[in-house]
């Protein structure tokens, strides 16, 4: 039986496994003076290394989800995002917390992230409170994916409203999750979600006090590639559900035009972080990720499927 009500529930996605989670779960359970907190690990029958790391960490809310039926096959970019999704929505569902978070394994946090939580959600009214993600040491590739896929989350900002916050890291009030519980119960979709609750008037808040740093462990724009097309399905599917017949016919029309677009937005932001030379190198690599994650967007468009 859990003992008493904590006040932050964590909940931990896991992507890459192995060492990379065991560097997360250092970080997340050596934190300054955190609050009083639940860390809560769903794993399904895909992730068999689980056991080892019960005697390492054995504060740890280990959620067994079992074999965990997905419409994609397991060994595709879509079949492991479902996954995730999944695994985020079994954490949820156990979260206790008056305060819930939701982070990722490949990006372990800095040390004051779970104090900043409280005292950011204890300041601001926001219920949504996403957080700064900061590119680990990688090379060119690695860093052209981060550029493609978070690099608007990299610091330095001012903290304020935001259009979107990433589910990398994010938290949230106990009252965000409880009205949308319907739209996350079965597969969670931060786009989904994010969307429901500006609907319904809430502002999403980005903080650069809330860091995390992001891994990834890519050794070839081949392996990159199928992720991306996949990953830009679930958003041009997502996005498409929610756009009019004739708006999702122009979108798919002006496709072709997305990966110039981002490659000029991207190059646009990094210019004003000072990374522009390194940019430079890296456009060749952020343009072809960029036509995966287009082609896959028009696809999960003309589709409907995610």
């Amino acid at each position: 039986m859990r003992g008493k009500t904590p006040f932050l529930s964590v909940v931990v996605t896991i992507v890459d496994g192995g060492e990379m989670l065991r560097k997360f779960l250092r970080a997340l359970t050596t934190q300054e003076d955190p609050p009083s907190m639940e860390i809560l690990l769903p794993y399904d029958a895909s992730i068999p290394e689980i056991a080892e790391f019960r005697g390492e960490f054995p504060d740890i809310t280990y959620l067994a989800m079992g074999v965990t039926e997905i419409l994609r096959p397991i060994d595709t970019g879509a079949g492991q995002h479902e996954l995730y999704d999944r695994r985020r929505a079994a954490g949820l569902a156990a979260a206790r917390g008056t305060l819930i978070g939701i982070l990722e394994d490949r990006a372990p946090v800095r040390a004051n992230w779970a104090r900043n939580v409280v005292l950011l959600h204890d300041k601001l009214p926001y219920g949504i409170i996403g957080g700064a993600i900061e590119c680990a040491p990688c090379d060119l590739l690695n860093w052209a994916f981060y550029v493609c896929d978070l690099s608007r989350y990299g610091l330095p900002f001012e903290g304020g409203p935001w259009p979107m916050v990433s589910d990398v890291n994010v938290s949230y009030k106990r009252k965000m999750m409880d009205d949308t519980r319907h739209i996350w119960e079965t597969r969670f979709n931060e786009a989904v979600v994010h969307w429901a609750l500006r609907e319904k008037g809430e502002t999403i808040f980005l903080s650069p006090d809330l860091v995390v740093d992001y891994h990834t462990p890519y050794t070839s724009l081949a392996g990159v590639m199928p992720e991306r097309f996949h990953w830009g399905r679930l958003f041009g599917h997502v996005r498409g559900k929610a756009m009019n017949p004739l708006s999702r016919v122009a979108h798919v029309v002006l496709g072709p035009l997305i990966p110039f677009v981002l490659l000029i937005r991207h190059g646009q932001a990094q210019a004003r972080k000072g990374n522009l030379g390194r940019y430079l190198l890296a456009a060749p690599l952020v343009f072809v990720l960029s036509v995966g994650w287009a082609a896959g967007e028009v696809w999960g468009n003309i589709t409907g499927r995610p």
